[in-house]
């Protein structure tokens, strides 16, 4: 997993939490985070966004509702795999 200088300032109007998370999911769309690799900790992503404690938890936890990520007690927060849509025309 590379380094990442922050390019991005946060958006005066638009909570830090949801910028950062859109973010990461920009990175699992991308490929940046691939199935199964860990996702950045949370001392990662205190680091690289300048955001405290509680908003990387609420990030992690926003992404894991969504189904984004996983946890693992112990081993950290993993990208999920990802859905593909339904091919067009297919039947339930």
């Amino acid at each position: 997993m590379g380094v990442y200088v922050l390019d991005m300032e946060f958006a005066a109007d638009r909570y830090r939490w949801v910028q950062v998370a859109e973010e990461l999911r920009r990175r699992i769309a991308d490929g940046t985070y691939q199935p199964r690799q860990p996702l950045p900790s949370e001392s990662q992503l205190i680091g690289e966004f300048g955001i405290a404690r509680g908003t990387a938890r609420k990030v992690i936890a926003h992404l894991r509702d969504e189904g984004a990520v996983y946890t693992v007690p112990r081993l950290g927060t993993f990208v999920a795999e990802q859905q593909s849509a339904p091919a067009e025309g297919a039947e339930d």
